[in-house]
């Protein structure tokens, strides 16, 4: 008998033993209440097979019937379910059925949520996301096929044959250590930017980065300034910290510090912002922009958070200062990452922390996730030592020009009623828009309807603050092979120009 069988089989004949030695009368409720046990104590696992009516009658010296009779009972309280050819399951968390636990909530009363929970909740938890339909075109990832698969696992391979007992316990490990210098030595190199590794901090994305800052800086009230529009996740983590966002369209130049967006006069604690390509519009930040905008934060004593998520994209062999090399007041917090350059599901980032903030950031690392997982440091670390990051980002961009003019042209040759956003600067995605007048409910109307075709689309609504949200749509390209780009953009622009 499979090994899943004889668990459950074992275990519902223990349960059994007990119902029926407590003098049970009615031998179909004794098994009945064993095998709801088992489920209610998660002794059998949601989906798992149980074993048929006539394993259960032969092993508990029972008739079929009163087995069959039980199975019917936990049928009738959907704990269990009954497939054509492979008999009864445990009910999967995903068939659950909602109701059973509302009713239970409703008949209880718990301890509320606190004020933060509750911000969470409304700004995050409900936050819209792109529906998970496949690769074309959603946005926000590098192109996939061409990371090198087997120089990764040849490191990490080679990690764990000199691995050390000691490398296997808690506190920051050699594996860390040394990506952070490999991270300085990077940035050193690529970005202008001279730091002790102490600054460094390994996160697992600008989320997480964006959740220590907050935690770490934000009281209620407080005033946040960042673009207009810019990443969602963005607005909700400082929404949901309960601060006051203060959002600022961009101009040609960046975002705009003049008039009513003079900082000094709206005197914001942080101010976000994504200078080397403005998310999701593509528009780079002025030299003469990014002065004043130290100069200003200096002047209201407010930090600024420079988020550089696709630099290496944006400015190619361009060697662009960054606020943080430009910053000699030690105002700002540089965030990068590695899961919009090797792949998403990666996780891993850094930030680049001036010195006054290093401590009270890393206690909040040491009390959440403490750090990420050594191995993946080490091999991210020897991944850049050996130089195959500027190997694969020389690779990356190459493969990203050739994809967009593939997908340029084909929007071209394929969407009549919309047009491509073109900035004069190249990021992972790009932005398309109506060419007529249109509505947020045609927007969500269009997402929808491609997600039926398999076709990924993120909405440019989403990303604004305020009431003012412009629709359209936010669309990646470099992950999709030029063939696939070519067919998925007939349908893609099939589907736009019918709805």
């Amino acid at each position: 008998m499979h090994t899943s069988l004889n668990f459950a089989l074992q275990l519902i004949c223990e349960a059994y033993a007990k119902e029926a030695g407590s003098a049970g009368k009615f031998r179909y409720l004794d098994l009945y209440r064993a095998v709801k046990s088992c489920i209610a104590k998660q002794e059998i696992p949601p989906n798992w097979r149980l074993p048929s009516s006539r394993q259960l009658a032969e092993r508990l010296g029972l008739s079929r019937t009163t087995v069959n009779t039980a199975y019917e009972l936990l049928l009738l309280e959907k704990l269990i379910v009954s497939r054509a050819g492979s008999g009864y399951r445990v009910l999967s968390e995903e068939q659950a059925d909602e109701v059973p636990a509302a009713e239970i909530q409703a008949a209880h009363t718990y301890p509320a949520l606190s004020a933060l929970g509750e911000s969470v909740l409304a700004h995050i938890g409900l936050m819209n996301r792109a529906p998970d339909v496949g690769i074309a075109f959603k946005p926000g990832l590098p192109p996939i096929d061409i990371f090198p698969i087997n120089r990764w696992k040849n490191l990490l391979n080679s990690y764990w044959r000199h691995i050390r007992s000691s490398d296997l316990s808690y506190g920051q490990s050699s594996a860390a250590q040394h990506l952070r210098q490999q991270i300085c030595n990077y940035l050193h190199v690529s970005r202008s930017i001279r730091v002790h590794p102490d600054q460094v901090v390994v996160v697992s994305g600008s989320l997480q980065s964006l959740y220590f800052i907050a935690s770490a800086l934000i009281d209620p009230g407080d005033t946040v300034v960042m673009e207009n529009p810019t990443f969602p996740n963005v607005q909700a983590v400082f929404r949901s910290f309960r601060a006051t966002v203060h959002a600022i369209a961009p101009d040609a130049g960046g975002m705009q510090l003049q008039g009513e967006h003079d900082l000094r006069s709206i005197r914001p604690k942080l101010i976000h912002v994504t200078p080397s390509d403005h998310y999701p519009l593509g528009i780079k930040m002025s030299p003469e922009r990014r002065l004043e905008l130290l100069r200003q934060a200096s002047e209201c004593n407010a930090l600024i958070i420079e988020n550089d998520y696709e630099q290496e994209i944006a400015n190619g062999r361009e060697k662009t200062p960054t606020l943080f090399s430009l910053d000699k007041e030690q105002r700002t917090i540089y965030l990068g990452t590695f899961n919009r350059l090797l792949y998403p599901s990666i996780r891993l980032g850094f930030m680049v922390l001036p010195p006054h903030l290093v401590d009270v950031i890393k206690a909040f690392e040491e009390h959440s996730h403490r750090f990420v997982s050594p191995s993946l440091q080490m091999v991210m670390g020897q991944f850049i030592e050996r130089n195959h990051l500027y190997q694969h980002l020389k690779n990356l961009e190459e493969v990203a020009s050739q994809r967009l003019e593939v997908f340029r042209s084909s929007f071209a040759e394929s969407v009549q009623s919309m047009e491509l956003m073109e900035t004069g600067f190249r990021s992972l995605h790009v932005v398309a828009a109506f060419r007529e007048s249109s509505t947020l409910q045609k927007e969500k109307t269009l997402i929808q309807a491609l997600a039926r075709k398999g076709i990924a689309a993120f909405p440019l609504s989403n990303c604004y603050a305020g009431e003012n949200r412009q629709p359209g749509l936010i669309l990646g390209y470099s992950t999709v092979s030029p063939s696939a780009i070519r067919h998925k953009m007939q349908i893609f622009g099939e589907v736009v120009d019918a709805v």
